[in-house]
């Protein structure tokens, strides 16, 4: 059955031509097949999705929920749900097109719950919560299709936080792009995903966004239609983002957009689902675990690990067995289910997998809510600092009861808040055209606007030492007051950095004894030491072997206090912590302080249980980019290394420099201690001239 006359006609009133993509997935779902849509961001993709089901529900006039459309963007429902009502003008039939996320009235929640539309559109963790409702093999049954929309983000954006800026003022700055009002959006290198925004005439990008595909989707949103052109205004925060840019320029030309890597497994997530089954009507192990092998994260899970998290469920594990609150789900002859009402209620409060940095609220001192911000941000605050936040210039009074109390100020801001999320490394994919925009630097080719206007500081650096090479490594030896200085630029980005400067540090110190202090940039690293030492002799391709590796990175940082940390959004996800019932919520440090004492348990008691390996495997994985770390040591093993002695910091070393001390305990401001250096150097070029 294809497409009914009705739903072209309709796209023909529009003033549109089904491009040939639309009309290849709406007759691969006649087919009854299934498929992934890659288009760019505006190209119709929404309805090369929906318009084939559509069709087939009108034909079918069946009511119940039929179409389910899954988006992780919570903030883009409102404009799905009119995309996918305006076709139904088109059609003589009763269908409804509803959405269900966390901005739904407990009202139409309530109403939902007994009957689903037609087409619903909702968030994984509003699906989630559907699932634990025990009529919820009833509700699904005259499902037809789901559609899964930005599907990559999925994979990914479960790491981000966002939506920091109050509801009510992501709606006005919603309305205000919708309407036409709002002609301008300003993003950063982590994108603002909170907020939902359409074609508008100009997208200025402050900074870089770190990322080939980051920077396609700035442009797709100043042209959020087939056909039009995107412009996107990029504005460098220092000189060398002007060679990132370029070479993002050039990778786009080359498609070179970053590939997307599944989850491995991720048993916390598991854990939950098998709750939520056993809420949602109950089910059987076999039958279970065979859905789950079915998807592409636990393709390979074997059943040892799936039984263990369904012993973990059901009676806490070996360790937890006799504490009656971790035995959520029980066994009734062959179905797993929930029966206690308290522990039901309990885990649908708690669904959901977003982790994020300990948040505080943002109130004026008389009590209005401005949003939320990081907690480690505002920990550095002292009263009277002045910052800026949702556009409004605030000064830090005072923080209770992880609540930080503000009054407007008048000043001037002297600090943003910035996201942990948003401080992104450099993707593998602009970290290499980085470093072909190098070499070009290098042999004389400044052939595009950005590596023209980075001339003087690119012949600064080859002044004073060397542009980098694509088939080198550059290494900068110098000597201040400081002390003995190394800089490496493998230009791989800050994480993979972090773990390679640690490596480094302590391979070096097995030949010979010394005191290292580290800094890490996208660009590169920096080791400084006290006392003279032989770097040159000591960087030779050994030095980056993979032998040993995972243990060197065991030894080199303190990998038990991070997996800690991690293992606190592990236990939550997977409900071994909950900050409570609604009245008698955990504080933040509360579910921390719970999760650290179960964390010390499992690891004195049962050291292999598999949460556990889960967060040190996340650990090295997401902190460290483990896979990206190893081809890392594997090129600069196989690469020659450029030792250059140079007499003071070059402009790539300098950001290392300003990274280091920007860390340390002063008194003075950072630009004061950046200016007295700047005068230094002056006067010592002025002499030796």
């Amino acid at each position: 059955m294809g497409v009914g006359e009705g739903l072209l006609s309709w796209f023909r009133s529009q003033g549109w031509a089904p491009f040939p993509f639309q009309l290849q997935a709406w007759e691969a779902y006649s087919l009854g097949q299934s498929g992934l849509i890659h288009v760019p961001t505006g190209a119709g993709k929404t309805y090369a999705a929906y318009i084939g089901p559509l069709s087939e529900v009108a034909h079918h006039r069946q009511k119940g929920l039929q179409i389910l459309y899954v988006t992780p963007l919570r903030a883009v429902s409102r404009d799905i749900e009119l995309a996918l009502n305006a076709p139904l003008s088109a059609l003589d039939v009763d269908l409804t097109v509803e959405s269900r996320t966390g901005d739904t009235s407990s009202s139409v929640r309530r109403r939902q719950r007994e009957r689903l539309p037609e087409v619903l559109i909702t968030t994984p963790e509003s699906l989630s919560l559907l699932l634990c409702n025990e009529r919820a093999h009833e509700l699904f049954a005259t499902l037809r299709c789901v559609i899964v929309d930005e599907w990559h983000e999925l994979l990914g954006v479960l790491a981000l936080h966002h939506g920091s800026i109050d509801r009510e003022a992501r709606e006005r700055v919603e309305r205000g792009l919708k309407d036409g009002s709002v002609r301008l959006v300003v993003c950063t290198s982590s994108l603002d995903l909170g907020v939902d925004f359409g074609p508008v005439e100009r997208v200025v990008q402050v900074g870089s966004p770190k990322g080939i595909a980051r920077t396609l989707q700035r442009a797709g949103r100043s042209a959020h239609r087939p056909g039009a052109t995107a412009h996107l205004l990029f504005v460098p925060t220092h000189a060398l983002e002007l060679v990132e840019m370029a070479a993002a320029r050039e990778a786009l030309a080359h498609r070179e957009v970053e590939p997307r890597a599944p989850l491995r497994q991720p048993l916390d997530v598991l854990a939950q689902h098998l709750v939520t089954c056993a809420l949602g009507g109950g089910f059987t192990r076999d039958k279970l675990f065979s859905e789950v092998r079915d998807t592409l994260a636990y393709q390979d899970l074997s059943e040892e690990d799936f039984d263990r998290t369904l012993l973990l469920v059901t009676e806490g594990g070996p360790t937890l067995r006799a504490y009656p609150q971790f035995r959520r789900v029980q066994r009734l002859e062959d179905r797993y289910v929930v029966a206690d009402a308290r522990m039901a209620r309990l885990h649908r409060l708690n669904v959901g997998t977003i982790a994020s940095d300990a948040t505080v609220e943002l109130r004026y001192l008389k009590g209005a809510r401005l949003g939320t911000v990081e907690e480690s941000f505002v920990s550095r605050l002292r009263p009277g600092d002045t910052f800026l936040f949702a556009g409004k210039r605030l000064e830090f009074r005072l923080m209770k009861d992880l609540t930080a109390y503000v009054k407007a100020a008048k000043e001037r801001a002297s600090a943003t808040p910035r996201w942990s999320g948003g401080r992104l490394p450099l993707s593998g994919s602009l970290a290499a055209a980085v470093r072909r925009a190098f070499h070009a630097a290098r042999e004389g080719r400044l052939d595009t606007a950005e590596l023209e206007a980075a001339r003087p500081v690119l012949e600064a650096q080859a002044r004073l030492s060397r542009l980098p090479s694509q088939d080198a490594c550059l290494a900068e030896l110098c000597q201040s007051r400081e002390g003995h200085h190394l800089f490496l630029y493998p230009f791989e980005g800050r994480l993979v950095h972090e773990g390679l400067a640690a490596l480094l540090a302590l391979r070096l110190t097995r030949l010979r004894k010394a005191t290292f202090s580290l800094a890490v940039n996208d660009y590169g690293l920096e080791l400084l030491t006290p006392s003279p030492f032989p770097f040159e002799e000591a960087l030779r391709p050994a030095l980056f072997t993979r032998e040993w590796l995972v243990e060197d990175i065991l030894e080199s940082v303190n990998l038990g206090e991070l997996a800690r940390r991690q293992f606190r959004d592990v236990a939550r996800v997977a409900g071994l912590v909950m900050p409570g019932l609604p009245g008698a919520r955990k504080s933040t440090r509360q579910v921390q302080a719970s999760a650290g004492l179960l964390y010390d348990v499992f690891a004195r008691y049962e050291p292999d249980h598999l949460l556990l390996s889960q967060a040190r495997r996340e650990v090295l994985e997401q902190h460290f980019e483990q896979v990206r770390l190893v081809r890392t040591l594997e090129r600069l093993e196989r690469s020659p290394l450029e030792c250059i002695h140079v007499p003071r910091p070059t402009p790539l070393g300098f950001p290392l420099v300003i990274e280091r001390i920007g860390a340390t305990l002063s008194n003075e401001s950072l630009v004061d201690r950046v200016e007295r250096m700047k005068e230094k150097w002056l006067r010592e070029d002025s002499l030796s001239a």
